[in-house]
């Protein structure tokens, strides 16, 4: 029922869509930097519906203050969730997921890097999973920039490669 009426909706509420809602939610956030710890921890057990994990007054007032805005607006898509889960996953190294993270400054598979460095004239192939060089897969342009100096380089300078939005003159 709750997903039909919000597919109706356009979705969630937002901030904005409803000034008495928004008024509401601005109180009780406002409502938060005059509360004492002890007061903060109840209403984390009302909100929550468990004990506050700490005492912290900062993490308190953070959690809180979005806890109220969750059960205002609503949390969180399904699909972001997922997202964040599998971006969670990979940055801990747990198995059985497709990379999510990609870096956008490298270039499209097949394209070829060249470098000279020392009078030799160093060439990359950019795989779609990583980088070769002198038949050696790499994940990184550091590591191949490492392995033709012998210093650590940010493989991206190295191969003339700029960081997005420093490309501007």
């Amino acid at each position: 029922m709750r997903a039909e009426a919000l597919k109706q909706a356009g979705g969630p509420p937002r901030p904005g869509a409803d000034k008495d809602r928004d008024a509401t939610v601005l109180a009780r956030l406002a409502a938060l930097k005059e509360m004492t710890v002890n007061e903060m921890k109840a209403e984390w057990r009302r909100l929550f519906g468990a004990d506050a994990p700490n005492n912290s007054r900062p993490f308190l007032e953070m959690r809180l203050a979005w806890r109220i805005q969750e059960l205002s607006y609503g949390g969180p898509s399904r699909e972001t969730v997922r997202l964040l889960d599998a971006l969670a996953d990979e940055l801990h190294g747990k198995p059985g997921r497709k990379a999510l993270i990609a870096d956008p400054r490298k270039p499209v598979a097949g394209t070829r890097l060249v470098r000279e460095w020392d009078g030799v004239e160093h060439t990359v192939t950019v795989l779609r999973d990583g980088f070769e060089f002198e038949g050696r897969k790499y994940k990184s342009l550091s590591a191949i920039a490492r392995a033709i100096t012998g210093t650590r380089w940010n493989g991206w300078r190295f191969f003339g490669l700029r960081e997005i939005g420093r490309d501007k003159p």
